[in-house]
């Protein structure tokens, strides 16, 4: 039998005493930025060691950090793996406006434009459901305020992605390997901007500055994973319907700048991983991915996370037996979902990573998760 590697999607959930540890921390004068804490950071160098090993003891053979250097203070906030990089980029500011609390926007034909997160057409569907805490839908909330960019952007990260390098590489055991999530340019790209003159500058602003995050991950030797949610999961944050056209002229430009962020980086060692957002809401808004394959094949990368367990999207697997796909695209399917609190059987997991290794090869199939297990599933289960 052939050897199929193993790996997660990313955030994996935290100990009750890192979350109130996280809770506890207290914001600078800003209103955004955590203040450094000594306890804190031995205590997250401690978490780590421990998530990695039990990692390793499941059988996981590219092992991450769980994101844990990104900051969740409760079992229910969604933001972390988009929120940390406010702590490391300098030119944000609150105002009060953000895409929780900002005017509904509006778009038109060869003019996308993403409205506020409340404002998604699958919310509009579902006001209810949404609207109801026992349902399972609502989103919860972030630990952190979300920021306005009201200046230029600059990297100041650099202390604390050297600490999660540092944190993950004193876990690994020798000779294995690990990876380290950094959120991509469009998906960043999505807090309010009041500096820049247009969205496509916006969100170039943003590759230039984190391409310094990406080859601080790299050059430690480990493999960085670009959390790009926003390739698939903005069409539903695009109020009226775009045209398909249309979106993938929006999303063109993400990829491309994601292109310059990791220009000169090892392909293997970059990985990019889409999705349609971990809210546990329908989803019936949710893009196709045929739709948006196209332009996620331009991305120069060396491995693609995609979600292929969740219900909505599970259908899709017969996609990757019509594409082109790249002779040195490894495919990272899901296989394990995050949506409901069922745990698959072994034999229908099987199935699924059978039906990526029948279009690829054993050797460029990494069984993963849809998406992280941090925020949604129950620990126990996770």
């Amino acid at each position: 039998m052939p050897t199929i590697q193993t790996t997660t999607a990313g955030s994996l959930p935290r100990s009750q005493a890192l979350l109130e540890a996280a809770g506890a921390r207290t914001f600078a004068e800003d209103g955004f930025t955590w203040e450094p804490s000594a306890d804190y950071d031995a205590l997250l160098t401690q978490a780590v060691a421990e998530v990695v090993s039990r990692q390793r003891d499941a059988g996981i053979t590219l092992v991450g950090d769980g994101e844990y250097g990104k900051t969740m203070a409760s079992a229910l906030d969604y933001g972390a793996w988009w929120s940390y990089s406010f702590q490391r980029v300098a030119g944000l500011a609150l105002t009060g406006t953000d895409l929780f609390s900002q005017p509904r926007v509006r778009s038109g034909p060869g003019d996308v434009r993403l409205t506020s997160f409340v404002d998604r057409r699958d919310r509009h569907l579902f006001p209810g459901a949404y609207a109801d805490p026992a349902s399972g839908v609502s989103e919860g909330s972030p630990a952190t305020a979300f920021p306005t960019t009201t200046g230029p952007l600059a990297y100041r990260g650099q202390d604390a992605t050297d600490a999660d390098v540092r944190r993950l590489t004193e876990a690994l055991a020798p000779g294995e390997r690990g990876f380290l999530t950094a959120i991509a340019p469009g998906s960043a790209a999505r807090v309010w901007n009041t500096h820049y003159g247009s969205d496509e500058e916006h969100v170039w602003a943003w590759a230039e500055v984190l391409k310094e995050e990406y080859r601080r991950i790299t050059d430690a030797g480990l493999v960085l994973q670009l959390d790009d949610p926003s390739l698939a999961e903005s069409w539903d944050q695009v109020n009226p319907e775009p045209s398909v056209e249309d979106y993938r002229a929006f999303t063109r430009v993400r990829v491309d700048a994601l292109n310059h962020a990791i220009e000169g980086l090892p392909r293997e060692q970059v990985r990019l991983h889409l999705c349609w957002g971990s809210w546990h809401g329908p989803h019936v808004t949710d893009l196709p991915l045929a739709a948006i394959l196209p332009e996620v094949l331009r991305a120069r990368v060396g491995s693609l996370s995609f979600e292929a367990a969740n219900s909505r999207h599970e259908h899709e697997w017969t996609l990757w037996q019509e594409v082109d796909v790249p002779d040195d695209l490894v495919l990272v399917p899901g296989v394990v979902g995050h949506a409901t609190n069922v745990v698959e059987h072994p034999d229908l997991v099987a199935q699924r990573i059978g039906r990526f290794v029948d279009a690829v090869g054993h050797e460029r199939v990494i069984a993963s998760t849809d998406c992280g297990l941090g925020g949604r599933v129950h620990p126990e289960i996770a």
